[in-house]
C-alpha cells in the first residue's frame, strides 16, 4: 500500500473541519452503577380466558366409536387435511385425555392448546379414546373434542390419527402460529 502525502492545503482543510481538539489523558471509562434499572420479568399474556368462539355451528353431528373426525377452518385448502393425515407437519406435543371427566378434559385441553400455541407448536397429537367404557358405548370425550376443537380460535384443522398413532381414538391438530413465530397471525 502506498502512503499518500498530504499537501498543506489538505492538512489546513482537515484541521478547520475538526475544530479545536484536546488530548485524552486517560483511556479508562468510569461506569455509573447508581442509576442502573433493575430487570423485571416479561409479562406472559394469557389468552386462556375464553379461547373458544361460539360462532361455530353447535349442531355438529354425533360420531360413534369407530367414526373418524376431520375439520378444516373456513378458507383453508382441502390439501391441508391430506398433509396433516400423512404427517407432513410432524408432531410437536401430545396429551392423553381418555379416562378423564368432560370438565377435567376440557380444562386440560384448553391449557394444553394454550401452552402449545405459546411454545410455537404447529401440530399436536391428542388421545381421547374411543369411548368403549362409556355408558352405551357412546364416546363422550370424542364428541366433545369434535366440538371444542372446531370452536377453538387457534385450531386450523384436525383429523383422526393413523392406526399406529391411535386411529379413531386420537386426532392430529394443526395450530395457528402466533405472532411470535410467524410475523402475522394468519399464517397457515
Amino acid at each position: 500500500m502506498v502512503k499518500k502525502t498530504l499537501t498543506s492545503e489538505d492538512s489546513d482543510l482537515f484541521r478547520q473541519a475538526i475544530g479545536k481538539v484536546r488530548p485524552v489523558n486517560n483511556d479508562k471509562i468510569l461506569l455509573n452503577t447508581e442509576h442502573k434499572p433493575k430487570p423485571y420479568p416479561k409479562e406472559i399474556v394469557s389468552t386462556l380466558a375464553c379461547p373458544l368462539t361460539l360462532t361455530t355451528e353447535c349442531d355438529v353431528d354425533k360420531v360413534g366409536s369407530e367414526d373418524s373426525l376431520s375439520y378444516t377452518a373456513p378458507g383453508l385448502q382441502t390439501t391441508l387435511l391430506k398433509k396433516l393425515r400423512k404427517g407432513y407437519f410432524g408432531l410437536d406435543a401430545e396429551i392423553d385425555l381418555h379416562g378423564l371427566t368432560s370438565n377435567a378434559a376440557k380444562q386440560q385441553l384448553l391449557q394444553f392448546l394454550n401452552d402449545s400455541t405459546y411454545s410455537g407448536c404447529r401440530c399436536v397429537h391428542i388421545v381421547h379414546g374411543k369411548g368403549y367404557r362409556s355408558t352405551d358405548h357412546h364416546p363422550v370425550l370424542k364428541n366433545n373434542l369434535n366440538l371444542w376443537l372446531r370452536q377453538h380460535q387457534n385450531v386450523l384443522a384436525f383429523c383422526s390419527a393413523s392406526p399406529k398413532d391411535g386411529g379413531t381414538g386420537a386426532v392430529f391438530v394443526l395450530l395457528r402460529l402466533t405472532n411470535k413465530y410467524s410475523g402475522n397471525d394468519n399464517t397457515v
